[in-house]
């Protein structure tokens, strides 16, 4: 059983800063990519960001300069890092990986979520 837990949530002022980590645990052959989405209330979930297992990363334009994504591959854990917050970063943030639980199967994974607000 495979399992992503997020952690590092909480509430900021604007302006601040948070890191957002994702442990995954459980039998792991190897993780592909990993993603970071999140849900504000009353709208759609969305992409953050992502990155594949060889580094690349790709984000959405309204963080693009502010959140970095990264990986540590010996530790099945993902981070955001997310600087110079903004009250419309407010949401429900969710890790999400493709992990390989063998070598012919894989499926994607997503985190309980961890909540985040920015007070102005």
């Amino acid at each position: 059983q495979v399992q992503l837990v997020e952690s590092g949530g909480g509430l900021v002022q604007a302006g601040g800063s948070l890191r957002l980590s994702c442990a995954a645990s459980g039998i792991i052959f190897s993780i592909n990519a990993m993603g970071w989405y999140r849900q504000a209330p009353g709208k759609q979930r969305e992409l953050v960001a992502t990155i594949t297992s060889g580094g690349d990363t790709d984000y959405a334009d309204s963080v693009k300069g502010r959140f970095t994504i990264s990986r540590d591959n010996a530790k099945n854990t993902g981070y955001l890092q997310m600087n110079v917050l903004k009250p419309e970063d407010t949401a429900v943030y969710y890790c999400n990986a493709a992990i390989y639980t063998s070598v012919f199967r894989k499926r994607d994974y997503w985190g309980q979520g961890t909540q985040v607000t920015v007070s102005s």
